[in-house]
């Protein structure tokens, strides 16, 4: 597996990417759903490949302490994931492949509300707040609806919403094209790439990750390739043939 080292520049005001795992890995009982591994990740654009249990989802949930590593420890800029784990929560958006079941409140705009609650924001700020994300992507007709009411693509954007507005400087998507028509995939795709957020995208749409800036293959808890997006989808294939 060869290294990947080079960053491009932070866009837009957002800092530069910096995760570091030093021997992290996960182990649930006597199964290991990631080796112990060691990188630093510093580029804009990072996907997140491999088949169905090879430790892709697992790798990304150590970043912001969903999962906690039973070996080594995962640092994000400066922090560590067990002992800082309240502000890497903070610093680091999660949008689960389902994204109805991270949209806690019925109504949009109270869902988008309520992570900013927490934060003893006056409601002049929090409505500012919420109309100000919902405007940023051009989704302020959402603002009254129902979750149930929405399209795979509206959730998406929904959910976007909902974790963007607390201001993470990274966004880490699972699976955010998974089940989507042609029309909502292109719209999700598009806000992707317009994010000035550092992202990090887990999926099995390789068309999604063969722009970004690094890719990185998993298979069966190990990380076998890192490299730019060319190479590592190509050896995804072969592991996939």
């Amino acid at each position: 597996m060869m290294g990947y080292r080079t960053a491009t520049a932070p866009r837009n005001g957002t800092s530069r990417l910096d995760i570091r795992f030093d021997n992290a890995g996960v182990d649930f009982g006597t199964r290991s759903a990631l080796l112990p591994l060691s990188l630093t990740l510093s580029e804009r654009r990072i996907g997140v490949i491999g088949l169905n249990g090879s430790g892709k989802t697992t790798f990304a949930r150590l970043i912001n302490g969903l999962t906690k590593p039973t070996t080594g420890r995962v640092i994000v800029d400066g922090l560590d994931t067990l002992s800082d784990a309240k502000t890497v929560l903070g610093k680091v958006g999660y949008i689960f492949q389902s994204p109805q079941n991270q949209i806690i409140l019925p109504i949009i705009r109270d869902d988008i509300a309520f992570g900013l609650k927490a934060r003893r924001l006056g409601k002049a700020e929090i409505e500012a707040a919420v109309d100000g994300i919902l405007d940023r992507f051009g989704v302020r007709h959402l603002a009254e609806r129902r979750a149930h009411e929405l399209s795979g693509g509206e959730l998406q954007m929904a959910a976007l919403c909902s974790v963007l507005v607390t201001g993470p400087d990274i966004l880490i998507l699972d699976e955010p094209t998974n089940q989507l028509d042609l029309k909502n995939r292109a719209l999700v795709q598009k806000t992707i790439a317009g994010l000035p957020e550092n992202v990090i995208v887990i999926s099995h749409d390789l068309p999604l990750v063969e722009d970004f800036d690094r890719v990185l293959l998993f298979d069966q808890g190990h990380l076998v390739a890192d490299a730019p997006p060319a190479e590592a989808i190509a050896r995804y294939r072969e592991l996939a043939a």
